[in-house]
């Protein structure tokens, strides 16, 4: 008699408030990544490990102290000589070199940036627009100025 009243009790406990019945899982499920939804008792595989590489702009600091060292040395004649060689403006040429402009201690931190996963770090530039002019700076029209503050 007792198994029929724990039976009873167990399909009692398996059904919702309108007599739907339902199972109770116990153990822990994982979703999948699919177009519907995909439980699984497995747990999905580990994520790899992130893969990084020196940022494009460390990149091109490297090769501006390459190109000077060539320079230096005398295997090219000049900037033109290197722009013809590598088949860049002489333009670029000379923005790649004016990165030997910025201070030591700024080209050993860019020279450390990483790019983890394709994610560029200097990617988080400004979207393009310049900022508003605060007080005290010119607007940018001719003859106009923002207001100055009284002293």
């Amino acid at each position: 008699m007792r198994d029929a009243e724990s039976s009873e009790a167990g399909a009692r406990k398996n059904t919702d408030a309108d007599g739907d019945a339902f199972r109770v899982i116990e153990k822990p499920l994982f979703r999948r990544k699919s177009r519907s939804v995909t439980l699984a008792e497995t747990p999905p595989p580990a994520k790899p490990e992130p893969v990084r590489r020196p940022a494009k702009v460390a990149q091109q600091l490297a090769l501006a102290h390459h190109l000077q060292a060539a320079i230096d040395r005398g295997a090219v004649a000049d900037r033109a000589d290197v722009a013809r060689k590598l088949g860049l403006t002489r333009a670029r040429v000379t923005q790649l070199l004016d990165l030997l402009l910025l201070a030591s201690d700024l080209q050993d931190a860019v020279l450390a940036l990483e790019a983890v996963n394709g994610a560029e770090p200097m990617a988080d530039a400004p979207s393009g627009r310049w900022p508003t002019p605060g007080r005290g700076q010119s607007s940018g029209r001719r003859g106009v100025t923002a207001p100055r503050s009284a002293c």
